[in-house]
């Protein structure tokens, strides 16, 4: 006898969760709104648990995979859906949480979402820390902005060399404004800027901790024996992927990274585009700021060969094809006359590919 399944679809607030059910054989489901706490859910699951085996699912978002969390304790089996996957009516412009649980719940019946790894406490925590100082990197790039606008209005230009070296520093603890106003506004960037350094550093060491630590170091290790990925980047690319081994084919890493060119293909014909840019942005950069390295010449430098020692055969040829494939990819696309900015995406691309080699082997 085949057993009775239950769909379920949740639209999560903070506040409140939509519930839409599909009993077997319904056709409209059934949505009621409850409260987003642990009791309320486990007192309406514990409901449905008696009619037959339970499968539920709600969309990734703000309120992070505590639901999700709860509902695997309970033994519910529940799927988190990746949002920019769920299809959409071009026509359908009323928007609620019933309405938004109902959809959810008829398209998971259907077999039409696409569902997310949901990642371990351990591994959120040590992603939220890289998020972290992605929000700091960006902050401080926008307090040295205000102080160099600043002193732009002011007159006041530096032309002795690098901005923020210790020479630059030199010179802005010698520049004075008459106007008391003025003084105080100065001080307030210069403070900001210096705040935001002290912070970025203090995450920094925390996550050069985490890699020294299982079980980062290995995959930190080799990660780092490819030209232009430091610790740092090793660690982002580590926390924002996760498990490279859900990737049967590099492409499909490509893809979740969003470096793969866009498409519309029509009637015969196809057109290619820009890279697509969707799925984790946070990695993306990573790797397309690495793959500036690659426009210089392949060489093994004395950081690279204390990098390589110790590192199992198949990483260090790795590494090495992965120099001189990716400098030769660059110089041939820049001497065809592409931007070195689109030669440096589609290195990434293959730098990507490299990556998923390297993990995927070492998982194996």
């Amino acid at each position: 006898m085949k057993k009775r399944i239950i769909h379920v679809g949740l639209d999560v607030h903070s506040k409140s969760v939509a519930m839409a059910t599909l009993d077997q054989g319904d056709e409209k489901p059934t949505t009621v709104v409850i409260p987003n706490d642990p009791k309320a859910l486990r007192r309406a699951f514990a409901k449905l648990a008696p009619l037959g085996e339970v499968r539920c699912c709600y969309e990734a978002g703000p309120c992070g995979y505590e639901v999700w969390r709860l509902l695997a304790e309970m033994g519910v089996e529940c799927a988190v859906v990746a949002p920019a996957l769920i299809p959409a009516k071009p026509g359908d412009r009323v928007k609620t949480d019933r309405r938004d649980a109902a959809k959810l719940v008829r398209l998971f019946r259907a077999g039409e979402l696409t569902g997310i790894r949901v990642p371990t406490p351990e591994e959120e925590a040590v992603r939220d820390l890289v998020r972290a100082r992605e929000d700091v990197r960006k902050e401080l790039v926008a307090a040295r902005h205000r102080l160099q606008k600043f002193l732009l209005r002011h007159g006041r230009i530096y032309s002795e060399g690098k901005n923020w070296t210790d020479r630059y520093w030199s010179w802005l603890r010698k520049q004075h404004f008459e106007k008391p106003a003025a003084r105080f506004t100065f001080e307030h960037y210069q403070l900001q800027v210096h705040h935001l350094e002290e912070r970025r550093a203090d995450i920094e060491r925390e996550l050069a901790a985490v890699a020294a630590t299982e079980p980062y170091r290995d995959s930190v290790d080799r990660l780092c024996c490819l030209r232009g990925i430091s610790v740092l980047s090793a660690v982002v690319l580590l926390a924002e992927v996760q498990d490279f081994r859900r990737f049967d084919h590099p492409r499909q890493l490509m893809a979740f990274l969003g470096l793969v060119p866009s498409e519309h293909s029509s009637g015969g014909r196809a057109k290619r585009g820009a890279i697509t840019k969707t799925g984790n942005s946070h990695a993306r950069r990573i790797l397309v700021e690495a793959s500036w390295a690659y426009r210089h010449p392949p060489a093994v430098g004395p950081r690279a060969k204390r990098l390589l020692a110790g590192q199992p055969p198949h990483v260090v040829a790795q590494a090495k094809k992965a120099q001189h494939r990716l400098h030769k990819r660059y110089a041939r696309l820049v001497g065809r006359g592409k931007r070195s900015q689109v030669a440096v995406t589609a290195v990434a691309r293959e730098l990507c590919g490299f990556v998923w080699a390297l993990m995927v082997k070492e998982a194996a």
